[in-house]
């Protein structure tokens, strides 16, 4: 018995742990979101955190932007550059969809097409990584 359930956590574990990755429209792994927030890239270097009170940081800590509870995204000066709306549905600055992150994880853009998944990220989490440029270089 104690094994069995030894093997039932292993195995919701290594469930969760790949329910945090990211992937690109071709299902290839681009990168993951880590539990406590730390955003990795696809060479598993940390490459910035998204903090439990919305701060966003880069891979040096500095703070980089924000979401605010209530789905506004702010870059390092405080300006709005975005909105995650709780349907999923994402819109830049001018208040404009570009997209939307569905309940299943998959990430479409304003087209409609699929440009990634985001199985089990906090769909706050997955806008900030896939439409908004705070982890690229």
């Amino acid at each position: 018995m104690k094994k069995l359930l030894l093997l039932l956590a292993l195995g919701l574990t290594t469930l969760s742990m790949n329910a945090q990755d990211l992937r690109n429209s071709s299902n290839s792994y681009i990168g993951k979101i880590e539990s406590d927030g730390t955003v990795r890239n696809s060479s598993n270097s940390c490459i910035g955190k998204i903090e439990r009170d919305g701060t966003i940081r880069n891979s040096s800590n500095a703070s980089i932007g924000k979401i605010d509870s209530d789905g506004t995204i702010r870059n390092a000066s405080n300006s709005s550059i975005g909105k995650v709306e709780s349907n999923g549905t994402v819109r830049n600055g001018s208040n404009s969809s570009i997209g939307k992150i569905e309940s299943d994880g998959t990430v479409r853009n304003s087209s409609n097409s699929c440009i990634g998944y985001a199985k089990g990220v906090p769909v706050r989490y997955a806008a900030v990584f896939f439409f908004f440029d705070f982890f690229k270089k």
